[in-house]
């Protein structure tokens, strides 16, 4: 049952309190948060919001973005710098919940959900995390993977813009079009001379957590960015996944569909 509710004005405050605070958790935009609480839980007893810690925020220069970990998506969304996250963040919810929702909360939402993940481990995108001992930083895709540590807080993601026309991205829902995803694809594909120099590719829906697609990755790397070698580097996704049955499709489905929606992202199906 809930007991207290602190809302502290500083990272470190809001550190304090989760170590001080019997069965404390980080309260973010609450979209996944509040509806465990209405129900009723005894998961935790004290909630530490971090709504006027200062990590809200979005900066972009020299090339680099920062998103502080309390940015909504819908601050996302009005940033006219990243216009091409666009397609990706209006597929995620309702409007309201978006106005709500935080990047750093997005981090740690349970499969099928998570878009902007998938887009920041495509995009290479670090975590800051502030901890008892300082401030580190990692690959998204790795706090994602592994979580973090008791009392530890991300504070911001940042990632590298890329280059025009680079970043790629399509979700498959069951039914309505912000539905949760059967399979998302986002990706960052830089060409030269029409050959694939370098890929990132992430996909969500299809593991415990949003994942790399390694295997396409190496498959397309140095081959001519075409639909032949597009269509072979995209069924080595099976490689990658690891798919499980819920109400939104089944793991044999998201397998099938896979490929096909690796293969239409990348192409702009």
């Amino acid at each position: 049952m809930l007991q207290t509710v602190a809302m502290p004005g500083s990272v470190p405050e809001a550190q304090r309190f989760l170590s001080n605070l019997e069965g404390a958790i980080i309260l973010a935009g609450g979209t996944v948060v509040m509806p465990v609480l209405n129900y009723g839980t005894d998961a935790f007893t004290s909630l530490v919001s971090l709504r006027k810690a200062g990590l809200s925020g979005i900066s972009v220069e020299t090339g680099k973005t920062t998103i502080g970990a309390a940015t909504t998506l819908t601050e996302l969304e009005d940033e006219k710098a990243l216009a091409f996250l666009h397609p990706a963040l209006d597929t995620i919810a309702s409007p309201t919940i978006r106005n709500m929702a935080t990047a750093g909360g997005n981090l740690f939402v349970k499969q099928p959900y998570g878009d902007l993940t998938v887009c920041l481990i495509a995009l290479g995108a670090a975590a800051t995390i502030a901890g008892a001992k300082g401030e580190r930083i990692e690959p998204v895709e790795q706090t994602v993977s592994s979580g973090v540590k008791a009392g530890e807080i991300v504070t911001q993601v940042s990632f590298a813009m890329p280059a025009k026309d680079a970043f790629k991205f399509t979700k498959a829902t069951r039914k309505a079009f912000n539905s949760a995803a059967i399979v998302t694809v986002a990706a960052v594909v830089v060409l030269e001379g029409g050959v694939v120099s370098s890929a990132r590719i992430a996909l969500g829906g299809v593991a415990k957590t949003p994942v790399r697609a390694t295997s396409v990755e190496k498959a397309l790397t140095g081959k001519l960015f075409d639909r032949a070698h597009v269509e072979a580097a995209a069924k080595e996704a099976l490689k990658d996944i690891d798919p499980a049955d819920d109400a939104y499709a089944s793991a044999w489905y998201r397998a099938r569909v896979t490929p096909v929606h690796v293969r239409r992202a990348l192409l702009g199906e």
